[in-house]
């Protein structure tokens, strides 16, 4: 009877563990509406990235996909962008497949950024590094949200996932933004 408790016990621990499951902190990125500030619990990861917290600045006003405020990020016609970081709550493991969602959403008035732009989510080992592309998205061009599933397989460790808006991957660049609120908390795949 005892090793039957312990094999049940075992099995329910190598379960627990593999379904590891990372939250994000401030996934929704809660936070009083403003330009030029990063939500609470993200840093920005690119030189003069300044995302705004929406709705009420740059003539944006689309209510949150959930709870009251969301990250607005954009493209400029210098050939920069902004992008948003965040350090892992413990690290992805090499060849391990994980997912997560979010929903993003595009603004026809960003103040002149009116363009549809690209989402790109990139993995790293250090702060801001950009070590693997996980995913990227193609050009956001509905006002209503729509959830997104990201699903990637980590080439190697990864400690922070990067969020950044991207006009193209070709020579030109132009005015552009992206919504992004309400990612899920990042979990394993299931194995089949």
């Amino acid at each position: 009877m005892r090793i039957f408790i312990l094999a049940m016990l075992f099995n329910v621990a190598y379960h627990v563990q593999a379904q590891q499951i990372i939250h994000f902190q401030n996934a929704s990125f809660e936070g009083e509406p403003q330009d030029a500030t990063v939500p609470v619990g993200w840093l920005p990861c690119e030189p003069g990235s300044t995302p705004d917290i929406l709705p009420g600045q740059w003539g944006v006003y689309q209510e949150a996909a959930d709870g009251t405020t969301y990250l607005g990020l954009i493209t400029r016609e210098d050939g920069t962008w902004e992008s948003v970081g965040q350090r892992l709550q413990e690290p992805l493991e090499a060849n391990e497949c994980y997912a997560f969602q979010f929903n993003l959403a595009y603004a026809k008035t960003y103040a002149g950024y009116n363009n549809p732009v690209k989402l790109r989510v990139w993995g790293g080992q250090t702060k801001c590094s950009k070590d693997q592309l996980l995913y990227q998205t193609d050009f956001i061009k509905h006002i209503n949200w729509k959830t997104y599933e990201v699903r990637f397989r980590a080439k190697q460790p990864i400690n922070y996932l990067i969020i950044e808006a991207h006009y193209s991957d070709k020579e030109f660049s132009y005015k552009g933004n992206v919504l992004v609120d309400k990612l899920t908390p990042l979990k394993k795949c299931p194995r089949v």
